[in-house]
């Protein structure tokens, strides 16, 4: 046990306590929640003993929100209003996405800026598509833990860019959870498999989730996880390859013009079957369409790797591009650790042994090693470790700079540069007399403007009037170990300064954050009493049901004052259940209930009379 211990401000725990912090994967397919209870860590599970939640929310016309199994198998009967795969649309436009062809079913609107997503329970960006999943993710935790979390560390892919970390920060804090750190996928993952395992060395993280993927090369010696460069795409997953083998079942059946519902529902067979490939030789789609026409068709494993195939090339090469910016040979190697349910397609488990030529690493499962890292590190954060700590040290996945005259691009800070960082560089200005220069930061391995992602700009008055080139600005970037970038600029002669933490275009103003967490807040007593008038109705419908069998079957012990009394109370009680007053409704439960008190006595009398008839004393 350690003698010091140092921890986060007002994080410090008393002693023999622990709190309560959690490691979130927030996942395209599905996310799961983790801790460490008594050294271990562990995956947490629902009421039914789950531990995957699908990454499926769907929106009700009454204002309610399903999350999870329930939202995902009503996915092909609602389309527009279940959404799934909203990972891939963090921190996006309307017009990025529009632009590659996405095949989502739901609505998007028009116009620039942030996308969002058209439902019957209004608009909804997917922050607060994402914030509905880590709400799901929070309250089973505080259930299994049995108190309030004081924070969580929730996992990105290493290559979501800034625009994407901040979307995914964004959403946490409309969960009401507090980001002790947002921690790169692949990071999460070698720390679980190097403490778990006690490896050193070079290991390759290969991450393929449901709508990501990523490459990251790390170094694990003595406690220090060293990223040494990362790549990926953040839009090629197992969603992907669902979506050829859609487009190969359309093929093969002659269709092609569906309804969004027919469209679901193929693309739900879809993932079926390749799920069943990986441990089946071949798969059968069954499948009725809304117009009556059946889908009957089998597919090989064989097939499947066939069509798949450009997908799996695809991994491979940007893990050759991203050894090659490490500097490094395949044979150098010591390990490939695999993460993401989509590595257990047997294609791409076969494509990764060949290249590297060794099995990859299997042992932790690919679906919670992201999780019980996460899990690691909020545990550490927290201030509940003791022992031997470990260090992190990731990267930037993206060059951030500065846009120039013409329209280039200025790298400051470049690609896999270890985080947290700042960097400095000196500009000056372009005309005689010049008194303000304004700022475009941009993020993007490119070097025209238009070719890379916009995240913020911003100006610097106050330039005393020089000539030309004779003002000395100095330009300094900051990434926190988020991952998320601040950006400064002052002028050296008068101390003029700006700053900007970026706050991209395509995520939520911190105005909107506020409004929806109020938003949430308030409809909390709302959502109370809509569920308690909703219990009230069905203890009505209840009462109603038992009050009119027994009225069936002993009316004759009821005279005829009696009998209208209680006939008026349940007309009553009929009569509110179908309005909306509470209050009402328990007034016409207890009336009735009262009212049927003697009723009540009377056939219990009545059974116990029957029941003794004819016996002895001895007998009873």
């Amino acid at each position: 046990m350690s003698l010091l211990q140092i921890s986060e401000p007002g994080m410090s725990t008393a002693p023999h306590e622990e709190r309560l912090a959690v490691g979130i994967d927030l996942g395209t397919t599905n996310s799961l929640v983790a801790t460490v209870r008594n050294g271990s860590p562990e995956v947490l599970v629902d009421e039914k003993g789950e531990k995957l939640l699908p990454s499926v929310v769907r929106y009700l016309e009454n204002g309610e929100v399903e999350v999870g199994e329930e939202a995902r198998l009503k996915s092909s009967e609602d389309p527009l209003n279940t959404i799934s795969s909203v990972k891939r649309l963090m921190g996006r436009s309307a017009d990025e996405v529009r632009q590659e062809g996405s095949y989502i079913s739901y609505d998007l609107t028009d116009g620039e800026g942030m996308l969002r997503l058209r439902t019957v329970n209004g608009e909804k960006s997917p922050v607060e598509v994402s914030a509905e999943i880590l709400k799901k993710l929070k309250s089973r935790s505080e259930e299994a833990l049995g108190g309030e979390l004081v924070g969580a560390v929730v996992t990105v892919p290493a290559y979501f860019d800034d625009a994407q970390r901040q979307a995914t920060k964004d959403a946490a804090k409309l969960a009401g959870l507090n980001v002790l750190r947002l921690l790169g996928e692949p990071t999460a993952a070698a720390l679980a498999y190097g403490l778990d395992k006690g490896a050193e060395g070079l290991y390759i993280v290969f991450d393929l989730g449901g709508g990501t993927f990523d490459v990251s090369i790390l170094r694990l010696s003595k406690g220090v996880f060293e990223v040494l460069a990362t790549g990926g795409n953040s839009q090629l997953g197992g969603d992907d390859f669902d979506q050829r083998l859609y487009c190969w079942i359309l093929e093969q059946a002659g269709l092609s013009f569906l309804n969004k519902s027919d469209s679901r529902l193929l693309l739900g067979k879809a993932k079926q079957a390749k799920e069943h490939l990986t441990t089946h030789e071949r798969a059968v789609i069954h499948a009725t369409l809304s117009d009556g026409k059946i889908v009957n068709l089998t597919i090989s494993r064989e097939a499947f790797a066939a069509i798949t195939a450009h997908l799996v090339n695809k991994c491979i090469e940007t893990t050759k591009n991203t050894l090659k910016d490490a500097g490094l040979k395949r044979s150098e190697i010591k390990g490939v650790v695999l993460v993401g349910g989509s590595t257990r397609m047997p294609n791409v488990r076969e494509a990764v042994e060949n290249y590297f030529d060794q099995p990859p690493l299997t042992d932790i499962d690919p679906d919670e090693v992201v999780a019980v890292g996460a899990a690691m590190q909020a545990n550490l954060l927290a201030g509940n470790q003791s022992g031997e700590d470990w260090l992190l040290l990731d990267v930037t996945p993206l060059s951030l700079g500065i846009e120039t005259m013409g329209g280039l691009v200025e790298k400051v800070i470049p690609r896999n540069t270890a985080i947290p960082v700042a960097m400095a560089q000196d500009f000056t200005t372009f005309k005689d007399g010049q008194t303000a220069m304004s700022f475009h930061v941009v993020q993007g391995e490119r070097d025209m403007v238009e070719d890379c992602r916009s995240l913020a700009k911003f100006s610097l008055r106050g330039i005393p009037p020089m000539v030309a080139g004779a003002a000395r600005i100095r330009v300094t970037f900051q990434v926190d170990a988020d991952g998320l970038l601040s950006v400064s600029a002052r002028e050296n002669t008068t101390g003029a300064e700006a700053s900007v933490s970026v706050k991209p275009s395509y995520g939520l103003s911190e105005d909107e954050i506020t409004r929806m967490l109020k938003d949430s807040h308030g409809h909390a007593e709302e959502d109370m009493k809509l569920r308690e008038l909703r219990e009230q109705k069905v203890e009505a419908a209840r009462l109603l049901e038992s009050t009119e069998s027994a009225l069936k079957t002993d009316a004759d012990l009821l005279n005829a004052e009696e009998r209208s009394q209680i006939d008026a109370l349940i007309e009553d009680l009929v009569r509110v259940k179908e309005q909306d007053d509470t209050e009402a409704i328990k007034k016409a439960i207890n009336a009735l209930s009262k009212g049927t008190e003697d009723f009540a006595a009377r056939r219990m009398n009545r059974t116990i009379l029957a029941a003794l008839q004819g016996k002895s004393v001895y007998e009873v």
